[in-house]
């Protein structure tokens, strides 16, 4: 299950773990205009861990979603 809500300045997704085996903490990503934040609580500190990442290493995310294994290099526009 997700859900997706709009804010002001970012988009919220949060991902919620279902199921009967070793369910996780949710995922909450941000998008904002120039970046993506993704956070989750950490259950034996319950401090939320964060990585940002640019919007560059989210479009090679996506792409390596759906490519084999090896090395690769999108090429931009400038």
């Amino acid at each position: 299950m997700f859900t997706i809500e709009h804010q002001f300045d970012a988009t919220v997704i949060t991902l919620v773990d279902e199921g009967s085996a070793s369910l996780q903490e949710d995922v909450v990503i941000e998008a904002f205009e120039d970046c993506v934040v993704v956070q989750q609580t950490d259950p034996r500190t319950d401090r939320a861990l964060r990585i940002t990442l640019s919007l560059a290493q989210v479009a090679d995310l996506a792409a390596a979603l759906n490519l084999p294994e090896g090395s690769y290099r999108i090429e931009r526009g400038t």
